[in-house]
């Protein structure tokens, strides 16, 4: 890569074009204590404070599965089952506690001084006990290349099509700094769509979508305006330099 901006806004609407013709036809402590007392306390810990460790895999009492990674200057999370990658800010609660919330301010993970975790969810509001069940490598966005960042921006494309039920192609453009943080927001954009369709509120706001454009910035953003809807990424952010698909939602629903 040169380090000039890459564009790929032809080549994505015609592959769209092809694949749209093939394809459209309170806290829960108190409440899980035990389960948290089974989870967490080892023998000879009883009056010790537990750490947590800087990036483990952790299993919820739900079932779900994630990855915390706290090596990097703001903690990221990323469900097994799921590809896009929450950016979490820290901030503290009563009794030492630490409470992590997304881009919008919402509540992700609560951690305790003493080791345990309670994850919240959609379908679990009050809190889901959860414990380490073993290592796991740190997030990373790997660097890719032009051919790469095509071929997302045309997945992308493509998935949120479908949830669109008609075309919506996707613009980008990239410098070699910006090229996994672009590939990763046309993904992360697509989700937001595919949310929005599960809703009625939400295929009412997508029809006011007619594109998706990804540049870079000064810092990440998403913007609704006459149809397009503008993705901007920072890559000296890292991740937190992009928005996630929860604040892609409120930004179009709250759009005139």
């Amino acid at each position: 890569m040169t380090g000039q901006p890459l564009r790929y806004s032809r080549a994505i609407l015609a592959a769209a074009l092809c694949a749209a013709s093939l394809g459209w036809a309170h806290d829960a402590a108190a409440q899980n204590g035990s389960l948290r007392d089974n989870l967490f306390r080892k023998p000879g810990t009883e009056g010790r404070q537990l750490t947590m460790p800087p990036v483990a895999r952790y299993v919820a009492e739900t079932g779900q599965t994630f990855i915390l990674d706290r090596t990097q200057t703001r903690p990221l999370l990323k469900f097994d089952d799921a590809g896009e990658i929450w950016v979490l800010a820290p901030q503290p609660a009563p009794r030492g506690d630490v409470i992590f919330k997304n881009d919008v301010g919402e509540p992700v993970l609560r951690a305790t001084r003493l080791g345990g975790v309670t994850l919240f969810t959609e379908d679990r509001p009050a809190g889901a006990a959860a414990a380490p069940a073993g290592p796991s490598p740190p997030i990373r966005l790997a660097p890719i290349g032009p051919q790469a960042v095509a071929e997302r921006l045309l997945q992308a494309s493509a998935r949120a099509s479908r949830a669109a039920r008609r075309l919506i192609p996707f613009e980008g453009e990239a410098t070699p700094a910006s090229s996994a943080l672009v590939a990763d927001a046309a993904m992360v954009a697509s989700e937001a769509m595919v949310r929005m369709s599960r809703n009625p509120r939400g295929r009412v706001t997508i029809t006011r979508i007619l594109k998706v454009r990804l540049s870079e910035g000064r810092r990440g953003s998403a913007e609704l305006v006459q149809g397009t809807l503008q993705i901007t990424v920072a890559p000296p952010q890292g991740l937190a330099g992009r928005p996630s698909s929860e604040r892609i939602v409120k930004v179009a629903s709250a759009a005139p």
